[in-house]
């Protein structure tokens, strides 16, 4: 792999602590949500919504990547990211990710062709796939 961009945070505290980015620009309280025993009036996000935002923005950016190189234009395209923190049999805990995906004014044909093309090339994707069960699903 040739890097590109490497990013640094710390967190301190686990989901009821702090998490920080080294140039200070995420500085984030994070607090459990409420089905996991968390306050109700919680003011801080969570690890899942830090990696929702992540992957949605990261695949976004992908489907675009990919409409350039097709020459399709995308330009009000939209991801949201659902995931789900699940227990496991073994008493571990995993995810799994819903990624829904309007592109419009693009066909549909055309749409899931950049959308699976997208899942090739996002970093999120081929950091989860074979280990974290991703569903796509174009609106």
């Amino acid at each position: 792999m040739k890097n590109l961009y490497t990013a640094l945070a710390t967190a301190t505290g686990g989901r009821e602590g702090h998490a920080e980015s080294n140039d200070g620009k995420l500085k984030v309280t994070l607090t459990p949500p409420k089905e996991l025993g968390g306050p109700a009036n919680g003011t801080g996000t969570n690890p899942e919504q830090l990696f929702a935002a992540g992957y949605a923005a990261c695949f976004e950016s992908a489907v675009r990547h990919v409409a350039r190189a097709k020459k399709v234009t995308v330009s009000q395209s939209r991801v949201t990211s659902e995931v789900t923190l699940g227990s496991k049999d073994d008493g571990g805990f995993q995810i799994a990710v819903r990624l829904n995906v309007a592109l419009p004014g693009i066909d549909r044909a055309t749409a899931q062709e950049l959308v699976t093309a997208a899942h090739l090339v996002c970093p999120y994707s081929n950091a989860t796939r074979g280990n974290v069960e991703v569903d796509i699903t174009v609106e």
